[in-house]
């Protein structure tokens, strides 16, 4: 790259490794890996800039006095609330409420487990403070806010060391003034806390989702706070004063003041740079439906891209929490390279979802770790190069022979055949996770490609793949950092949402425009430094039939609000999704519309996404061969080096292919067809008999 050209950063921090991707105004990119340091994520990315500068042959101030803008994504909410290790929380409530987040919805996850205990709320009962306070589903005010009950309240939670409060009254989404004099008060007795209020956070019927999102953005606020004053204090310490951005749970991006304030609207932050990246490479492919299959080292993400969109969600949830907020329908399955083989009283042999992460993190790399896991499994049957690995350098593969081999004396089983166990056990595990996104939704997984990401899904796409009957699978050269990469194809984008029911009799064109007009003003209000002229805006609404109790969310892009007829298009618009969705409508039912949304969109500079590549005349010779088990067996392959690879070039399994942060195995029967942008195009043969 010149040093005349503007740069882009994208950072995606993963529980194994820091990935950074750096694009210029043309497309071209470079990228690095740099050690995960999970104490301060901080020190690894800026560890990691600082590698990115010497791979571009910069220092680190100079490549950031070049950088325009910095897109992140980060696991810090993440592991906060997984490993609980949030802030001291207190709750504000409504008198006679403060159980709702531990009663919950009445369900629990084994429905049947007489014997299971309880959730543990992030919030304990004494810190759910109760208030005097009521106000009607109508908005009306039933008990006034008792002042010096709450005054109180808050004292008691001063005193108990409280660091986060988050408010939670009963119908807050349709009169927020009880809510807001709390917040008041709170900042005037205890200044320095972090306030979390439901009626900001997800200003929407349905208490336990409202109270529980609520509780998990005040739990993890803190954290994140602190993460992103660090992290933005050492870069401008470094010599950076361009903006850093966010990338948020649905894929948008957003300023760091934002991101601090919806804490939880983080907590999938890094996965969804992932499907923003691969939401872009299949516009680059033409494909229209797409598996993103992201595999890490302590984790794998599956979703699917049907007809060019991902879809969203608000029925998510994270370590046993409840989060309502909108994001992109991600599976996480705790299968990746770090990921411990075991064999277990009871059980057997398994696979994860306990992972050697990145400290000590496998046998192989030499920093104490004993216990097998699958880049051991990988190592010893030839796959990985010891003396050239991502992100480590080397590897250490007497190591893993003995991590792996110690299994195998439990398991009464060789070396190649205990590695071979493992690497076929993670492979079924994952195809599980394929079949839970696309069968059991009505899914047919053969319709679709499986998209390829992340430092460890070269080398076991092609059969988890072949175990589903998918036909092709797409590795990208920058599979092993496409969140990172694709956080640089995001947009900026702030949602707005509001619980306004209204059924047949309230129904009317003029009610229906108005709450719309109005979120799309408040989220104007929120995006000050962004031309108007760039925004697009996004409708929604969440509906029903009048005895559903769960909604049905319903795309309104398509409809002209300025238009008459706009509650007869908006009904007919749910009873069609509602048609796809169930396969039957019942248009004579009466129709409730409960949430409203609307999302503004701001597109932002960006490169092209990859550079064009010129057609190769024929198949470059491979770089040298390599013994690997395949079959059980040992054989020689040959191994390609894939920045050498051309268009129209076509690889032959069984075969390796090397990037700089990946490896690509093809099997007997498999083989690769080069795109223009380098990527490799695999036609997977069909699973024997």
């Amino acid at each position: 790259m010149t040093e005349s050209k503007k740069l882009s950063i994208g950072i995606d921090v993963g529980g194994t490794f820091t990935d950074f991707v750096a694009i210029d105004g043309a497309g071209r990119t470079v990228i690095a890996k740099s050690p995960s340091t999970p104490e301060d994520q901080s020190v690894g990315v800026l560890a990691g800039l600082e590698k990115l500068a010497e791979r571009m042959e910069s220092d680190l101030a100079s490549l950031l006095a070049r950088t325009e803008r910095i897109v992140h994504g980060t696991t810090v909410a993440t592991n906060a609330l997984l490993e609980r290790k949030g802030a001291l929380t207190g709750m504000l409530t409504t008198a006679g409420h403060r159980d709702i987040v531990e009663m919950r919805e009445g369900l629990k996850p084994d429905r049947y487990n007489l014997l299971m205990p309880p959730p543990e709320p992030l919030v304990p009962r004494d810190l759910r403070r109760p208030v005097p306070e009521r106000i009607q589903q109508d908005g009306s005010v039933v008990t006034p806010l008792d002042e010096d009950a709450l005054r109180q309240e808050i004292a008691v939670l001063k005193e108990r060391g409280v660091t986060s409060v988050a408010i939670c009254f009963l119908h807050s989404y349709r009169n927020a003034a009880h809510e807001r004099r709390a917040a008041e008060l709170v900042a005037e007795v205890m200044p320095e806390a972090y306030v979390s209020v439901s009626s900001t956070v997800l200003p929407q019927i349905k208490e336990y989702e409202r109270f529980s999102t609520t509780m998990v953005n005040a739990y993890i606020g803190p954290v994140v706070r602190r993460y992103m004053d660090r992290l933005t204090g050492r870069l401008n310490g470094a010599g950076y004063d361009g903006p850093l951005y966010i990338i948020l749970s649905h894929g948008g991006i957003t300023e760091v003041a934002d991101a601090i304030a919806l804490a939880a609207g983080t907590c999938l932050s890094g996965p969804a740079g992932g499907i923003a990246g691969a939401r872009a490479c299949a516009g680059l492919l033409e494909a229209r439906n797409v598996i993103p299959f992201d595999m890490g080292g302590t984790s794998t993400e599956i979703s699917l891209i049907t007809d060019g969109e991902v879809a969203l969600t608000s029925e998510r949830g994270l370590a046993g929490e409840r989060i309502a907020l909108r994001s992109y329908d991600i599976l996480s399955i705790g299968a990746g390279g770090g990921s411990i083989a075991m064999n277990r009283p009871g059980t057997g042999f398994t696979v994860g979802p306990q992972s050697a992460g990145a400290v000590p993190g496998p046998a192989c790399y030499g920093r104490g770790g004993t216990q097998a896991t699958v880049t051991d499994a990988n190592l010893v049957l030839g796959y990985l190069d010891a003396t050239a690995f991502a992100g480590k350098g080397t590897l250490d593969l007497q190591a893993a022979e003995a991590a792996v081999g110690a299994l195998g004396a439990e398991l009464g089983l060789g070396l190649p055949e205990t590695a071979a166990g493992i690497h076929r056990l993670i492979n079924v595990k994952m195809a599980d996770g394929i079949r839970l996104m696309t069968l059991r939704r009505g899914v047919d997984p053969r319709n679709y490609a499986l998209l390829s990401f992340g430092g460890a899904a070269g080398l076991h796409a092609v059969e988890v793949a072949r175990e589903m009957g998918v036909a092709r699978v797409v590795v990208p050269t920058i599979a092993s950092v496409l969140s990172a990469w694709g956080m640089l194809a995001s947009d900026l984008r702030y949602e707005m949402s509001r619980s306004r029911p209204m059924d047949g009799q309230e129904f009317a064109d003029e009610t229906l425009r108005d709450v719309f007009d109005t979120l799309e003003a408040q989220a104007r209000a929120r995006m000050p430094g962004v031309d108007p002229a760039s925004l697009t805006v996004e409708r929604s609404a969440e509906m029903r039939y009048g005895e559903q109790i769960f909604e049905v969310d319903v795309p309104l892009d398509h409809i002209d609000f300025g238009a008459p007829g706009l509650v007869d298009a908006v009904t007919s618009a749910f009873h069609r999704r509602h048609e796809e969705l169930y396969t039957f409508a019942a248009p004579d039912q009466e129709v409730d519309l409960v949430n409203a949304r609307v999302a503004l969109v701001g597109q932002v500079s960006r490169g092209a996404a990859a550079e064009a590549l010129a057609a190769g005349a024929s198949l470059p010779a491979p770089v040298g061969r390599r013994r690997v088990f395949t079959g059980g067996r040992p054989e020689e392959v040959p191994l390609y080096a894939m920045e050498t690879l051309a268009p129209e070039h076509r690889i032959q399994g069984p075969a390796l292919v090397e990037a700089e942060t990946t490896t690509v195995i093809l099997h007997r029967g498999d083989e690769a067809t080069v795109t223009p942008q380098g990527w490799l195009d695999i036609s997977v043969a069909a699973k024997p008999g």
